[in-house]
């Protein structure tokens, strides 16, 4: 996880004012208390509803919101340290840092798993129920924890081999960039990313493909897949932004080489933060049933006939 702040600030170079301090923070943070609450909303409503708590695509589908919130909420706070405390210790950092990495890696991943669901309930209908149940979706879960833990551990072992006992013993600037230094870490990270990004875009590709041949007049159903299908396609792509980042950023502050330091702040919030906001908006709300208990349980907030928080 890379941040906003500024090398030259690291540097020593550069300190920024209390003012850029304080409204870079704010904005984060309020963007952060926002898209969480809109998913810790869906979240609840998730609990209190048996039908989505049985359903194996509700079940990938929250906890793909459950992995945004925590890589949220890690950025967030590590953003705030980066702008206050600067550095931290190492172990705490490697906590933070290894738990938001995980959250990162898992997105694409959770994608392809809703994909191929999406794709056996539209192909193979009559076998949906069988493939697709309750302890096979959890089952995958664990899978897409364990392939993220395999893609993070080979970092720490060799952080483990080639730093010295007094690297543990200091404090760092809390990025991945300074924590996992070795040539090595890069390497493998750039190839695990590339082979994860392969397999995610196969998977989506192959499902979308195979739903819209499914049937040669494209039923209510089946659009409505394919539609879904695509719209993980975007989630993807918004993914693949923290892979780019590094170029991106400086093409941007090549072209306005003045503005640097305006430039990766906004840079940070459009590539780690906006992303978020999809999963609620674009998939959880434009769910018939997903829609209609979220509408239920707002007018229920704002009714005075009703108790907060319980739906009719």
């Amino acid at each position: 996880m890379n941040f906003s702040f500024p090398n030259d600030t690291l540097a020593g170079t550069w300190t920024p004012n209390f003012t850029t301090v304080v409204t870079r923070n704010v904005i984060v943070t309020a963007l952060c208390i926002c898209i969480n609450y809109i998913n810790g909303t869906l979240i609840h409503i998730y609990r209190r509803h048996q039908i989505f708590n049985t359903n194996p695509r509700y079940i990938l589908f929250i906890h793909l919101v459950i992995n945004d919130m925590t890589q949220l909420a890690l950025s967030t706070l590590l953003h705030i340290i980066s702008y206050t405390l600067r550095t931290i210790n190492v172990p705490f950092c490697l906590i933070l840092l290894i738990i938001a990495i995980l959250a990162t890696l898992n997105t694409p991943l959770n994608l392809a798993g809703m994909a191929v669901e999406c794709y056996i309930a539209i192909c193979i209908p009559l076998r949906h129920a069988q493939i697709c149940t309750i302890r096979n979706t959890y089952i995958l879960i664990g899978l897409i924890w364990v392939a993220g833990a395999f893609s993070i551990l080979p970092d720490l072992f060799i952080l483990l081999a080639t730093e010295p006992l007094q690297f543990f013993h200091s404090k760092v600037f809390c990025s991945r960039d300074f924590v996992f230094r070795s040539p090595y870490s890069l390497k493998k990270r750039n190839a695990s990313h590339i082979i994860c990004l392969v397999l995610v875009w196969l998977t989506l590709l192959y499902t979308y493909f195979r739903i819209l041949f499914a049937a040669k007049e494209a039923t209510t159903d089946i659009k409505k897949a394919r539609n879904t299908i695509l719209l993980h396609g975007f989630q993807l792509l918004l993914c693949m932004l923290t892979y780019v980042k590094p170029m991106f950023q400086q093409g941007l502050i090549y072209i306005w080489p003045n503005q640097s330091r305006e430039i990766r702040f906004a840079v940070y919030v459009i590539i780690q933060i906006l992303p978020r906001l999809v999963s609620p908006i674009v998939y959880g709300l434009r769910d018939q049933i997903f829609r209609r208990h979220v509408i239920r349980y707002l007018i229920c907030k704002v009714s005075p006939r009703n108790h907060p928080g319980k739906l009719p």
